[in-house]
């Protein structure tokens, strides 16, 4: 895999830790801040409605800005939001702050995921992809029960501090390893609308609103649950943590490689295996040691749906997929607010706090349903696809100016990945092998 990938995944390794620390953080900015946590947890979805707004907005006013350049302010704006989050005198300005750094998270995953499947052969684009993903999970197991550690003992304004360190340390990365990939001049604002305005693209949209949120309506009161259902104490919050990270690292390396072989059963059947977690964790919650197994199950097969809808926007919006790529990260984001709202809901009607994890079984049957109609639309069409590529054609040298490139007249702009190993000339087409 090219090196540009560790640049990528360092960056969403900081972006994993800001959005997913606020869950363990919630007891501890709730006594801070004087709320309660379920109001506390409004600052999980003030994130997910910055990226909400941010992916598609980011996207078209940084759509003439090279794209390595974009990334690269992107992640600065990231930063500066984690700043104002450490430094927020009250709770609404720490709203806001959360606001402010969730902005650019749905337009960098967007823009990276092109970027990453552009590196690439056609047929390791999903694994591209995922690569760059593996940096969340990790945020996951080192970050997040890292950053929560050091919120619980310095103070929770210390862990976004740290976080703004992490993006200043994203951005060197990126300046570094990332190689120069030119705004493609057929690309414009509005073929990407058009494209993003496609049936199956909006449907793969409505399946991660769904699918993923019933993710969040457990997570999002994860910490809640380690002390108040399976009793454990304060510390071993950080522990379960690390175990749902543990299973979102194996989730997304699993991911991967079935997704390039078999991008549709790869999201049936993590979206049938998520839902069945869910309703097995209502009762495993209350016996520690099937607990703590349970939320690794929950991690791994929660994480695996996101490389297969992540490649199936993409490939369904195949020429213009950078908008549709972004706006699949407002699609997890609406599933993180609404999941956490849902499960926050359920706890505040007085249903118990094992109540979530129901909630959250609902609503990724919900999605289960979009997706499969959604593939009886595709085959009805004769268009199902069993493969999850987005591109086709050779690796091109990143260094090259993009008028140098070759480019058949009737490719698309798209469709040509980027490497920096070796000079496009002595590159020669690998065939697309179909499944």
């Amino acid at each position: 895999m090219p090196v540009a990938l560790l640049a990528l995944a360092v960056s969403a390794f900081g972006i994993g830790t800001t959005e997913f620390v606020m869950m363990g953080l919630l007891p501890q900015v709730a006594d801070d801040l004087g709320t309660s946590v379920p109001t506390a947890g409004y600052l999980v979805s003030a994130y997910a409605i910055g990226v909400v707004i941010g992916a598609p907005l980011l996207t078209a006013l940084g759509s003439r800005v090279p794209r390595k350049r974009m990334l690269l302010l992107l992640m600065a704006l990231f930063t500066v939001g984690n700043l104002a989050s450490a430094l927020a005198p009250g709770f609404g300005w720490l709203v806001a702050g959360r606001v402010l750094a969730g902005l650019p998270h749905g337009a960098f995953f967007g823009l990276g995921a092109v970027v990453a499947a552009r590196l690439v052969r056609e047929d390791r684009q999903a694994r591209a992809v995922a690569t760059m993903f593996l940096g969340l999970t990790v945020a996951n197991i080192l970050g997040v029960p890292a950053a929560t550690l050091l919120g619980q003992h310095l103070g929770w304004r210390a862990t976004f501090l740290v976080v703004s360190a992490i993006g200043l340390l994203a951005m060197a990365a990126l300046a570094r390893l990332v190689p120069y990939v030119p705004v493609d001049g057929r690309q414009g604002l509005a073929g990407e609308v058009r494209a993003l305005r496609r049936p199956q693209v909006l449907l793969g949209l409505l399946t991660a609103v769904f699918g993923f949120a019933g993710v969040f309506a457990v997570y999002s009161y994860l910490a809640s649950m380690t002390t108040e259902v399976m009793g454990f104490g304060d510390s071993a919050v950080t522990v379960v943590l690390a175990l749902f990270g543990l299973g979102m690292t194996g989730g997304a390396l699993a991911a991967g490689p079935l997704t390039d072989r078999a991008l549709r059963p790869t999201l049936y059947g993590s979206l049938a295996a998520l839902v069945l977690a869910l309703v097995a964790f209502r009762f495993t919650v209350h016996v520690p040691w099937l607990a703590l197994v349970t939320v690794v199950v929950l991690g791994a097969v929660g994480f695996m749906t996101t490389t297969p809808l992540q490649m199936l926007v993409m490939n369904k919006a195949k020429d213009a997929p950078t908008l549709a790529s972004a706006s699949n990260h407002s699609a997890f984001n609406l599933a993180n607010a609404g999941g956490a709202w849902a499960g926050g809901a359920a706890v505040a009607a007085g249903w118990g706090w094992t109540s979530p994890a129901l909630v959250g079984a609902g609503l990724t049957a919900v999605g289960l349903a979009v997706a499969a109609v959604a593939g009886l639309l595709d085959r009805s069409g004769g268009t199902a696809e069993g493969t999850s590529r987005v591109v086709t054609g050779s690796p091109l040298a990143a260094e090259e100016p993009a008028a140098c490139r070759p480019l058949a007249e009737d490719q698309p702009a798209v469709s040509r990945p980027l490497a920096a190993e070796a000079p496009a000339v002595s590159r020669t087409s690998s065939p697309a092998s179909r499944s």
